[in-house]
This record gives C-alpha cells, sequence and structure tokens, in this order.
C-alpha cells in the first residue's frame, strides 16, 4: 500500500502549499490521481467507478468519516456508480502534502472495501 497513507499529517504549523512539480512528483505514487486547477486553485482529483449508486454512497460515507476523524475534508461528487473526490487545502488555496496524504488514505479505503 502507498507509504503516503501511513504518514502523519502535518499540523497547522507547517501550512505552506506544494508547486506544481511536488505534486507531480508525489502523484507518481497515486498514478490514478491527476492534478487540475479549477477557478485559479490546484486540486488533485480520482473518479471512482462502482456496480451501483449505493456502494458510491457507501464510499462517500467512508470518506465522509474518515475525513471528519481527521478535521481535512474533499469535496465528493456522487453520481450513479462513481464518486468524484477532489482534495485541496481550502484555507491555503492549494494542494498541501496533508492532500496528498489523504488522497493515499482515500486510495486506501477503496481497495480495501468492508466485508458485507
Amino acid at each position: 500500500m502507498n507509504e503516503l497513507a501511513d504518514r502523519a499529517l502535518e499540523s497547522g504549523h507547517q501550512t505552506s502549499v506544494l508547486v506544481e512539480e511536488q505534486i507531480q512528483d508525489l502523484l507518481t505514487t497515486l498514478p490514478d490521481w491527476e492534478l487540475n486547477c479549477v477557478e485559479g486553485i490546484h486540486r488533485i482529483e480520482r473518479v471512482y467507478s462502482f456496480d451501483d449508486f449505493v456502494t458510491a454512497l457507501a464510499f462517500s460515507n467512508r470518506v465522509a468519516a474518515l475525513a471528519e476523524e481527521h478535521d481535512h475534508h474533499p469535496a465528493l461528487l456522487l453520481e450513479w456508480g462513481r464518486v468524484t473526490a477532489s482534495w485541496w487545502t481550502h484555507s491555503l488555496g492549494g494542494v498541501h502534502l496533508n492532500d496528498l496524504i489523504m488522497a493515499a488514505r482515500t486510495e486506501r479505503l477503496y481497495q480495501n472495501p468492508p466485508h458485507s
């Protein structure tokens, strides 16, 4: 599993966004994620596919619980059979290391679905 997922989130005192080259370098460990710019703000995004709406909703809820646990929240777009997750640090207006850590943890949730 991605070692980014095991890293501790940085505290609020270490607050600087990453430059595009740093983000792209770290994204090599998250190949299904991409860097996008929306309204001038960089964010990392991935679309997850599911067989139905209920499974997509359950995944969204798991990501939401993870976000609440760490007080670091993504944008989630829930649609039939898919969830788009977008991570960036709103207060900084860009991508911070914590966003990549949380993306890796989101990836871990997807790779390890709960057993019914």
